[in-house]
């Protein structure tokens, strides 16, 4: 009789033992991603097969004053998704109606940046050192518009919290080099990532001795490609800090299209007036 007991003992405290393991759901702690793998997520999410839009570019004087600029812009993937090509080109104001940046977003190395300028019948070619030059007068640099190349960072998962009504991990994202902070012109990056779409919601940017330079607001996060699960922020915000400057970009109409144009994609289309 006693040893009965005991055996049924034994398998009572086996199942209360197992029970944490068979549970589904939250019974069943699921590991964190890390940092770098939720960054790596970031830059899936935000990648569309293709897309065609129309957008507008204010930009913001201390003042208040307001310069405004309507863009067309195409992207492709390329590479199996490692080489996101785009083209932006302005619309207007007639003083930089005609203007075009062709970009080749890399995953794993420098990006390919040219910019025409009708006026010069020239396109010059932007070298990585300069991807901290500011994007057409606005508070965005050229590499704020692209995708880093991830392996030049660190990252460190700072606490998650609450951004809106939703969940945010903050991410510190840190130049692993003296020459990628001064092509960058960024000592270090705070990113606030939603947790369920994988998207940039907030961003802080430190200049080289540390102090808020900039600061980032991405709204109206939309899905473009349900099938793949990319959203593209409708509106950024891209606020100076420091000298009260602010530039907003707001996207009029995307088109989700993964057939676009090769040819958009080129030198060659670059300068057609």
């Amino acid at each position: 009789m006693t040893k009965h007991r005991f055996a049924g003992a034994a398998g009572a405290l086996f199942i209360v033992l197992m029970l944490p393991l068979l549970l589904p759901g939250p019974a069943r702690a699921d590991k964190a991603p890390s940092a770098r793998e939720i960054m790596d997520k970031v830059t899936t999410t935000r990648k569309l097969d293709g897309s065609e839009a129309v957008s507008k570019m204010t930009v913001l004087g201390e003042g208040g004053q307001a310069r405004e600029r309507e863009i067309s812009m195409a992207t492709k993937l390329y590479d199996g998704g490692k080489t996101e090509k785009r083209i932006y080109r302005f619309l207007s104001p007639a003083d930089v109606q005609g203007t075009g940046i062709l970009v080749f977003d890399y995953e794993d190395k420098p990006d390919d940046v040219w910019i025409y300028l009708p006026a010069l019948r020239k396109t010059r070619r932007i070298v990585s050192s300069q991807r901290g030059q500011s994007f057409m007068g606005s508070e965005f640099s050229y590499g704020d518009l692209n995708i880093p190349a991830l392996d030049e960072f660190d990252y460190k998962l700072v606490k998650t919290e609450a951004c809106g009504s939703e969940q945010c991990w903050v991410i510190d994202v840190l130049p692993k080099s003296k020459e990628t902070a001064d092509s960058e012109g960024y000592s270090k990056k705070t990113f606030w990532v939603n947790k369920d779409k994988y998207t940039v919601v907030k961003g802080l940017f430190f200049d080289k001795s540390g102090k808020v330079l900039k600061e980032l607001q991405a709204q109206d996060v939309k899905l473009l490609d349900p099938k793949n699960k990319r959203y593209r922020a409708m509106k950024m915000e891209m606020i100076n800090k420091q000298n009260g400057r602010k530039s907003v970009f707001e996207s009029k109409k995307v088109t989700f299209a993964p057939n676009t144009k090769d040819d958009y994609f080129t030198t060659t289309y670059l300068e057609r007036s």
